[in-house]
């Protein structure tokens, strides 16, 4: 007897994902309901909650026209995002690797004239 596994979260939002990067559409959450169960294989119940996961990371963009709320999230803002995360971690490390250069010159600096001490505890 096999028991089926559920999909995590992460997985979920990753099929989620896939579904708007392969339709490159606009979906009503009605919409994503009922294609997000049958071709990626994501819960009826959990949809809602995912979708609206991937809106507060501002992976999916969301507007409300009229009284119906539209989804959609295109390849480019992905691409785009991962690219200015990446330029800001570069200039994080750049930023580091300057801190550390002048904390090792100021140690040095400090080091100079000053004489190691070894203390010897003799029994």
């Amino acid at each position: 007897m096999s028991k089926k596994k559920g999909l995590s979260l992460e997985e979920k939002r990753t099929r989620m994902m896939e579904i708007f990067f392969e339709t490159k559409d606009v979906f009503q959450l009605k919409d994503i309901e009922k294609i997000a169960p049958k071709t990626k294989g994501i819960t009826p119940m959990s949809v809602k909650d995912v979708l609206q996961s991937l809106v507060d990371d501002n992976m999916v963009d969301c507007e409300r026209v009229g009284t119906s709320n539209y989804y959609w999230a295109f390849p480019s803002k992905a691409l785009h995002a991962r690219k200015h995360k990446l330029e800001a971690l570069q200039t994080q490390i750049s930023e580091a690797k300057q801190r550390k250069l002048s904390v090792q010159k100021a140690v040095e600096k400090a080091t100079v004239g000053r004489q190691d001490t070894m203390i010897c505890v003799c029994v």
